[in-house]
């Protein structure tokens, strides 16, 4: 999964870049389209992926803010 979100990300950047340079050095609409298929691969699939990736083996519990949470912040803040 590492190995595939890397690989997305250069491919994602590397789309971008080219439909940029190809817009303003060509002037076609070829750049547009580039452009915004990188955009939307990088959104609907790269985004997922990498969030999935990330987020693996954590729990959502521990990023809220729950009333035990808020009391550790708190206790946390007394401290010091």
């Amino acid at each position: 999964m590492k190995i595939l979100v890397k690989i997305l990300s250069y491919l994602v950047f590397i789309g971008v870049f080219i439909g940029i340079f190809i817009k303003e050095i060509v002037g076609d609409q070829l750049g547009d389209i580039v452009l915004g298929i990188s955009v939307i691969l990088g959104t609907l699939v790269f985004m997922p992926l990498f969030l999935a990736h990330r987020w693996k083996g954590k729990k959502l519990k521990d990023y809220t803010l729950s009333e035990e949470n808020i009391r550790k912040m708190r206790e946390k803040a007394d401290e010091f």
